[in-house]
């Protein structure tokens, strides 16, 4: 008997029962620990690099316009003023941009839409785990594809698809990489746009630490934004707050109505409200955004370099650490092979500095991501983080002693 066939209640209970319980985020952030532990846990930005202040003021604005048109219903697709201002950031027409409640539900839309019952979907190794998560939805089966210094694997995925892999998607993480940093060249995205093209699946590009480059500018073309084969997604989660819950999609005009007649049977829109006052923010000072931007890179890039030259300073010698070129994460990985990757972070929890293990990121087989370490610095300040390490040397040494 296969789930299909199953009488309706028993289908919906061994569907429920197939989700996955939440682990990896929940149980280490909720778990007892010292009282003066550092979290390097997740990609959060740090407040004082968020335009409060404005978004304060946007919102005294938005709430004095007459008739209150932020507090009433508005369209499936989002207000218009902020679905142009980000089509024109994005140099795609207005029609393609669907503004959603973050990342995370960009990315579900795209698969409730594009992935059937069972389907194969090919996906980062390592990944961000979270997609794993919503991929549920659809019962999808995964197909990993190594991820390194740059990018995702274009020739292994072409090895795979020459060899007769016949994914439904694709999923990865284009520019600083969740969890690995690295980043997608122009010509693997061009690549990777022509093999969706000719194989006829579906991309999914998940970008929410594009703008969080360090330095210097990322190229004017974006073939992910260009192609009816890819669903680029983005979010407001790392630049103006994850609390706000806004995000975007860059859809293929294709499936845009699919897209808006499945989020009208589901919650019909974001938050009008929150999305007029970003609008109001955004457009009010159209240069407030890439200030904001700057001043986060700045303390980010900065951080980066702190923990990393803390971490060669505490454990001289043992990780290879190096500085990405954006993002909010360092991916140390252990040199030294007879380190016990689980006993370092227990250790290094009883010291007080907790991170996301390597081993809960792989997708597949055929990583080394174990023998990794996920320290994220985006809101910890630069004394913090030196501590961080020198906690981390302490650990470390417990094995070794």
């Amino acid at each position: 008997m296969t789930l299909d066939t199953l009488p309706a209640l028993d289908r919906r209970t061994a569907l429920v029962s197939a989700f996955t319980a939440p682990k990896g985020f929940g149980d280490q952030t909720l778990r007892e620990r010292r009282a003066d532990a550092i979290e390097l846990l997740g990609g959060i930005p740090d407040p004082a690099v968020l335009p409060a202040r404005e978004l304060a003021e946007a919102t005294a604005r938005v709430l004095s316009q007459p008739g209150l048109p932020a507090l009433q219903y508005s369209r499936t697709e989002g207000i218009p003023a902020l679905r142009e201002w980000i089509a024109a950031r994005e140099g795609v027409p207005v029609s393609r941009i669907v503004v959603t409640n973050g990342g995370f539900h960009g990315l579900a839309l795209a698969i409730q839409t594009t992935v059937e019952r069972g389907d194969l979907v090919a996906v980062d190794n390592p990944i961000f785990p979270l997609f794993l998560r919503g991929l549920e939805l659809s019962a999808g089966r995964t197909l990993p594809v190594r991820v390194g210094a740059h990018g995702i694997d274009i020739e292994e995925l072409s090895g795979l698809l020459k060899g007769g892999a016949r994914p439904a998607a694709l999923y990865t993480v284009p520019d600083f990489h969740n969890p690995t940093q690295g980043s997608l060249p122009l010509e693997g995205r061009r690549e990777l746009v022509r093999l969706a093209e000719h194989y006829g699946f579906v991309v999914f590009a998940d970008n929410p630490y594009r703008e969080l480059r360090f330095s210097g500018r990322a190229p004017k073309e974006e073939p992910f934004n260009h192609s009816e084969r890819v669903i680029h997604i983005n979010t407001f989660t790392k630049t103006l707050g994850p609390g706000l819950r806004l995000g975007w999609l860059v859809l293929p005009e294709s499936l845009t109505p699919d897209i808006v007649a499945l989020r009208s049977r589901q919650d019909s829109h974001s938050s009008t409200f929150v999305q007029a006052v970003v609008a109001e923010l955004l457009t009010q000072d159209p240069g407030l955004f890439d200030r904001t931007l700057d001043r986060a890179r700045a303390t980010y890039a900065s951080r980066a370099r702190t923990l990393a030259e803390a971490i060669d300073r505490e454990a001289p010698g043992a990780f290879d650490v190096e500085v990405p070129g954006g993002g909010l994460f360092l991916w140390p990985r252990l040199r030294d092979a007879s380190v016990d990757a689980d006993r370092l972070a227990a250790d290094a929890s009883a010291e007080g500095v907790e991170y996301q293990r390597g081993a809960f990121f792989p997708s597949g087989p055929g990583t080394d991501a174990a023998r990794h370490l996920r320290l994220a610095f985006g809101d910890t300040s630069q004394d913090q983080l030196t501590e961080a390490a020198a906690r981390l040397g302490r650990a470390l040494q417990r094995q070794r002693a």
